[in-house]
């Protein structure tokens, strides 16, 4: 086999995937979603029984995440579009299972189905107001991002003030550990998405990508976001679970 052909078709494979830091946010967003649920699936039989159901929902978070960030990346260099839809249907999936997780951690400590369904709830209004907004109808993207933005506040109230905070305290140890951490993923990483949704809506601040001097910068943020924010969370519960199994 002729090497300078090899290595022709390297370089074309290179410059077609990694051409802007969009492609290449997408490619290392799609390893390191697999790579992470890979670890989360084989780690459950290291930690402690109670863990292991919410050592699973971060395998399976990490998982559909890879899974749609696969046909993500494939949509985005097909026809240099922003995947809207298929972020949307990813992000209404994971996003509802990362408030289980809080459900999980406080189960014991008297969390009950209602408060696991609020959380779910209010993610979804948070998710489908901002689907609307950035895809639908972006000449009233402000409104519709008034309405996510009050749903995430009433998530963050729940974890920071509210009956989160209030099962976490009362359990304290490991619990209340989790959910500070958990918190501050809920209270800043998930941040990250309204200035993406800010930057990626007509009204707001749809060419300030310009100034870092790149395009798709929407993109860049949202990837770089759900890196931070889907692997983080469970890293903090496999990290808490390991430290809680170690002194039964």
């Amino acid at each position: 086999m002729n090497l300078s052909l090899i290595l022709a078709d390297a370089s074309l494979y290179m410059s077609e995937h990694f051409d802007s830091l969009t492609s290449f946010t997408f490619f290392v967003g799609c390893m390191a979603m697999m790579a992470a649920s890979v670890f989360f699936f084989l780690e459950m039989g290291s930690v402690d029984k109670k863990w292991r159901t919410s050592l699973l929902i971060s395998g399976i978070i990490t998982f559909i995440a890879f899974v749609h960030y696969y046909y993500m990346r494939d949509y985005y260099l097909a026809t240099g579009d922003s995947p809207i839809a298929f972020r949307y249907v990813d992000w209404t999936l994971t996003v509802p299972l990362m408030c289980v997780e809080f459900y999980l951690i406080t189960k014991k400590a008297g969390g009950t189905m209602g408060l696991m369904w609020k959380l779910i709830f209010a993610s979804v209004i948070m998710l489908v107001t901002g689907y609307w907004g950035e895809a639908l109808d972006q000449s009233n993207a402000w409104l519709w991002g008034l309405f996510s933005g009050i749903a995430y506040f009433y998530i963050v109230y729940l974890v920071w003030f509210g009956e989160v905070k209030q099962l976490a305290t009362n359990a304290g140890g490991a619990v209340a550990e989790a959910n500070k951490w958990l918190g501050w993923f809920v209270l800043a990483g998930w941040a990250i998405y309204p200035i993406g949704y800010m930057m990626g809506t007509a009204g707001w601040y749809g060419g300030a990508g310009e100034v870092f001097g790149f395009s798709g910068s929407m993109d860049v943020i949202y990837n770089i976001g759900d890196a931070i924010n889907k692997i983080g969370f469970g890293l903090v519960i496999y990290a808490l679970a390991v430290k809680d199994s170690a002194k039964s």
